[in-house]
């Protein structure tokens, strides 16, 4: 279900939480499913179950799981799920974009970079 880098810069959590969050939009995971528990995916993983635990906070604190005490954790809504996610990718734009200007990179680059890669999409 989950593959991980283990030679990768970005934390085992983190990556969980991303691939769970990837397969959530991608419709693979469905809302209200039960994610495994802490223990089975640990074990399955073969890491830390601090390491799930801390996964799992994260994700109920953003509101991308849900926990029922007794039963496990599930998926929560996903159309919620997918407003966070284009929230906080709007916001890592908005960093980028700072960082650009603060690196006297143009507007008008900024932009025509942002056309470019929305007609290859298709998207308008």
């Amino acid at each position: 279900m989950f593959i991980l880098d283990l030679k990768s810069r970005t934390p085992i959590y983190e990556q969980l939480k991303n691939k769970t969050l990837e397969m959530i939009i991608a419709g693979v995971i469905q809302q209200d499913s039960q994610l495994p528990s802490v223990r089975a995916l640990a074990k399955e993983l073969g890491v830390n179950p601090n390491t799930i635990q801390k996964a799992y906070q994260d994700m109920e604190r953003e509101g991308i799981i849900y926990s029922v005490a007794g039963r496990g954790s599930f998926v929560s809504d996903i159309k919620s799920v997918k407003e966070k996610q284009r929230d906080v990718e709007l916001k890592n734009l908005e960093e980028i974009c700072i960082k650009l200007k603060n690196n006297k990179v143009s507007k008008q680059d900024v932009l025509s970079k942002v056309e470019k890669v929305y007609s290859e999409e298709g998207i308008v």
